[in-house]
C-alpha cells in the first residue's frame, strides 16, 4: 500500500475493562472509527472484568501488556522504560491514545522515546498534583470532556474539548409502549442513576424526598448498594421514615426500562473530591425523554449549560426539593415538551456520530494529514 493510503495505527490504552466506563468509550472508538483510514490496536493489563468479552468481540488486536510503570526509582527508570519503548516501535503505531484515569507519566515518555504522538484524555476534576503537569507536558494534545477542564491547562495550545457522546437512536423513549410512560397520577417517580460513592451526595436527594412530605413521592436509586455508602443510605431511608417511598434496585446492565417510567432524574453530586467529568448517566436520561436535574458543579453545568433552571446548589437539599415541587406541578404537556427539549439538545450535542467524527479530525490533524475527499464513513 503506498504511504499516502496506509492507515493510521491507533493503539488505545486502558489499565482494565473491570468496569464499563471508560471502557465503553474505548470500545465505542474501537467500533466507529473509519476502518479505512484507522487500525486500531487495543492495550490493557489483563482480560479480566465482564466487559472485556464484548470488546474481544469487535475482533480487532488486543495487547495484553502494561504499558506504564513505577517512576520510581527515578535513576532505573529509562532502563526499565526500554520494554514499553520496544513495543511501541515494533508496533510502528502512529498515536498512542490513554484512557489511564491516573497521573501516571511513563507511559507518555515511552512514547516520545519511541517517536510517537501520545494523547490522554482527562476524564475526571482530579487536578493540582505535580504528576498531572508532567503528563501533560509530555502530551502532544489533551483532549478534554467538559469545559472547565480547560482551565487546567493554560499554557496548552494543543488542547480539544470532545464531549463524550452516547447511541441516541438506542438511548429512546421509542423502544417502549406507551404504558411504560411516566405520568401515573398515584405516584411521582424520580429516580437516579450512580455510582454510589460518597460524592455522588444519594443523601441530598433522600433528605430533599423527606423535605416534599408528600407519599406519593417515589425514588428509585441504581447502583451498587452493598458498600459503606449503600448501607448508609438505607440507614438513612429508615430513619427517615422513607422505606415505602425509596428503593434500591442495585446496579442494572441497562438503565432504560427504568428511565422510561420516571418523571424526573436526579444527579445530586457534591462539589468536592473527583466530582463529574461528563455525567453520562445524565445524557442518557436526557436522550430518553426524561426531565432532569443536576448539581451546580463541573461537569454537570457543562452538560445543562443551556438549562441553568435546571441546576440547583450543590448539597443544598432545601433549594433540590423546592425544584422538585416546582417539576412536580408541570403538566404532563410541558413535561413531555421538556422531555423533548432535552432528547433534542442531546440530537445536537452529544451523539455517538459526533463524538466519533471529533476524534477522527483530530487524528488527522495531529498528523497532519488532509481529510480524505470521500465523506468519512462512521458506521461500518
Amino acid at each position: 500500500m503506498p504511504e499516502s493510503q496506509k492507515k493510521i495505527k491507533i493503539l488505545f490504552t486502558i489499565p482494565n475493562f473491570d468496569t464499563a466506563g471508560s471502557g465503553k468509550v474505548v470500545y465505542d472508538l474501537a467500533r466507529g472509527l473509519d476502518k479505512a483510514l484507522f487500525e486500531v490496536h487495543i492495550a490493557c493489563n489483563h482480560k479480566r472484568g465482564a466487559f472485556f468479552k464484548t470488546v474481544e468481540a469487535l475482533g480487532v488486536p488486543i495487547h495484553i501488556i502494561k504499558t506504564t510503570i513505577n517512576y520510581r526509582p527515578y535513576l532505573s527508570l529509562l532502563k526499565r522504560l526500554v520494554p514499553g519503548v520496544r513495543f511501541f516501535k515494533s508496533q510502528q503505531f502512529d498515536i498512542i491514545h490513554s484512557w489511564d484515569w491516573s497521573s501516571d507519566w511513563t507511559e507518555g515518555l515511552a512514547a516520545r522515546l519511541a517517536g510517537i504522538k501520545w494523547v490522554y484524555t482527562k476524564k475526571a476534576m482530579s487536578w493540582g498534583h505535580k504528576h498531572w503537569k508532567i503528563r501533560s507536558f509530555l502530551a502532544h494534545y489533551i483532549i478534554t470532556i467538559n469545559n472547565q477542564m480547560c482551565d487546567f491547562f493554560p499554557w496548552k495550545q494543543h488542547q480539544k474539548l470532545i464531549p463524550l457522546g452516547i447511541d441516541t437512536q438506542f438511548y429512546s423513549p421509542d423502544h417502549f409502549k406507551a404504558s411504560q410512560e411516566p405520568y401515573n397520577n398515584s405516584a411521582y417517580h424520580i429516580i437516579t442513576v450512580a455510582n454510589l460513592v460518597p460524592v455522588k451526595g444519594i443523601e441530598i436527594l433522600i433528605k430533599a424526598v423527606s423535605l416534599l412530605e408528600n407519599p406519593k413521592v417515589k425514588l428509585s436509586i441504581i447502583g451498587d448498594n452493598t458498600g459503606h455508602y449503600g448501607d448508609y443510605l438505607k440507614e438513612l431511608c429508615k430513619t427517615m421514615r422513607l422505606d415505602q417511598q425509596v428503593v434500591f434496585l442495585g446496579k442494572q446492565t441497562d438503565v432504560r426500562p427504568y428511565l422510561v417510567t420516571a418523571d424526573l432524574f436526579v444527579i445530586p453530586t457534591l462539589n468536592k473530591g473527583r466530582r463529574e467529568g461528563m455525567p453520562m448517566a445524565l445524557v442518557e436520561a436526557m436522550s430518553m425523554g426524561i426531565p432532569v436535574l443536576g448539581s451546580d458543579i463541573a461537569g454537570i453545568n457543562f452538560v445543562l449549560k443551556d438549562f441553568p433552571e435546571l441546576l440547583f446548589e450543590s448539597g443544598n437539599v432545601e433549594v433540590l426539593a423546592d425544584k422538585i415541587r416546582l417539576q412536580m406541578q408541570y403538566s404532563k404537556a410541558q413535561h413531555l415538551a421538556l422531555g423533548m427539549l432535552l432528547r433534542a439538545y442531546c440530537n445536537t450535542h452529544f451523539t455517538y456520530e459526533l463524538f466519533i467524527k471529533q476524534h477522527e479530525d483530530l487524528y488527522l490533524e495531529i498528523l497532519r494529514k488532509p481529510q480524505p475527499k470521500a465523506e468519512v464513513k462512521l458506521y461500518n
